[in-house]
């Protein structure tokens, strides 16, 4: 019936926004997704990376213990005690 009539350019005008406006919103949600995802992912990961012997979990026990020591958590004979048990048990 009135093919022509209606909305005339402001019709036209009207969708094109719309259609940029979808696009974007699509466009954004995915990066929004692909870096939550990333994200996700790298959290996982414990702590340093370990050698294959088991060596790194003695030397961040160790690490650990000297940190507690440095900041006074712990007295000398305490830190030497505890430092020695590490080493034994390696």
């Amino acid at each position: 019936m009135m093919w022509y009539g209606g909305w005339g350019w402001g019709g036209w005008l009207l969708m094109a926004l719309f259609m940029v406006l979808i696009w974007a919103i699509l466009i954004v949600g995915l990066v929004a997704l692909v870096r939550y995802l990333a994200g996700t992912r790298h959290q996982q990961q414990p702590g340093p990376p370990t050698s294959g012997d088991g060596g790194g979990q003695d030397r961040g026990a160790e690490n650990l213990l000297a940190e507690r020591f440095a900041r006074g958590e712990i007295e000398e004979d305490e830190y030497r005690r505890r430092l020695g048990l590490l080493r034994e048990h390696r």
